[in-house]
């Protein structure tokens, strides 16, 4: 089925509050609208309606094995999805306290409530409280969970404005609501709680714009990413084939790595552009985009890490090449997506 996709801008009180509201009034009806939260734009629905979440799958293509996160009103509502077990209620609490709103995601055990289709049929669900603005209004009014995985096709570039979403879901959603650029840049981290002594434990299952240190007062942190292949997966985002652009990418571990081929046009995604990290002259490079352009600030990568690889997708060139970041922080994540999508052209 093809829509008229409708852009509605919310930069200015009464264009908010229209966009607000047909996006509330579409959500009632049952459809799918692009909403823009501090991590990338999320294409939402019901969470509590399977009619309403199928359409999300087939806007995006997304396999059905591929579990979604369920956003929440307030964070004093996770009973409305989840049980959280008694051994862990102090830590989901302090957990909440400090961090929601905003980009955690908690994987917890689902209430039967929830559709099986958002689970793709686990016995957990990821939740989360978004800390943006037009989310919070529209999801206020709406007064229920809503499922909104990233507002792109499935396994393409995450979006952090509307005119990404529009590039990707034009003539499939009915409206996508435009609030500028994402905040974060990248999605959520994502955690599972287990009991411990004399701390719990938190395993980060998917890196993002929360590190290892931000959690570390909260228990015993590890990071455990799931390998790199396609299948089913207890934790949204962690296929292979997620994040990647069209054109093929590699993402190098030195300069020597990288023998450019004849004929071959070649772009570059640098940190920070600096030549003596030694990527700058391997080639002559098609185009080359930096993601913290002299400074090397993760923070500032994360921010600006999907546009820069839209951007380079777009060029029409043979390959990406992509230089590796400090793996610490936000760095950790960033690494992962690449992985991710350099695997995805060498498998």
């Amino acid at each position: 089925m093809s829509y008229v996709t409708a852009v509605l801008r919310t930069d200015e009180p009464p264009l908010m509050h229209q966009a607000v509201e047909e996006a509330v009034r579409l959500l009632r009806e049952g459809e799918v609208v692009a909403l823009p939260t501090e991590t990338v734009y999320g294409l939402a629905a019901n969470a509590l309606d399977p009619v309403a979440v199928t359409k999300i799958f087939e806007a995006k293509e997304r396999p059905t094995f591929d579990p979604l996160i369920v956003h929440l009103p307030r964070k004093d509502q996770i009973d409305l999805v989840a049980e959280v077990p008694q051994e862990i209620v102090h830590t989901v609490k302090q957990l909440t306290e400090r961090f929601w709103p905003g980009p955690l995601t908690l994987l917890l055990p689902k209430k039967p409530v929830v559709p099986d289709i958002v689970t793709a049929g686990l016995p957990t669900v990821a939740v989360r409280v978004s800390s943006n603005g037009i989310f919070k209004r529209v999801i206020g009014a709406f007064d229920k969970p809503l499922a909104a995985p990233s507002a792109n096709r499935f396994g393409s570039i995450s979006p952090t404005s509307a005119s990404a979403v529009l590039s990707e879901l034009d003539g499939r959603i009915h409206l996508i609501v435009d609030a500028g650029a994402s905040l974060y840049g990248l999605e959520s981290t994502i955690i599972r709680i287990e009991p411990g002594t004399p701390k719990p434990f938190i395993t980060i299952v998917r890196p993002g714009p929360l590190t290892p240190d931000d959690l570390k007062p909260y228990g015993k942190v590890k990071v455990a990413i799931r390998s790199v292949i396609d299948g089913p997966s207890d934790s949204p985002g962690q296929l292979a084939s997620h994040y990647a652009p069209r054109t093929p990418l590699r993402l190098l571990s030195r300069p020597s790595d990288f023998i450019p081929e004849e004929g071959k046009r070649y772009a570059l995604m640098s940190y920070r552009g600096e030549e003596k990290d030694g990527y700058l002259h391997l080639c002559d490079w098609e185009e080359v985009m930096m993601l913290s352009p002299g400074n090397g600030k993760l923070p500032e990568a994360a921010v600006r890490f999907f546009h820069v690889l839209r951007r380079l997708d777009e060029l029409g060139v043979d390959e990406i090449i992509a230089e590796p970041l400090h793996e610490h922080g936000m760095g950790i994540a960033m690494m992962d997506k690449l992985r991710r999508a350099s695997v995805r052209f060498a498998s």
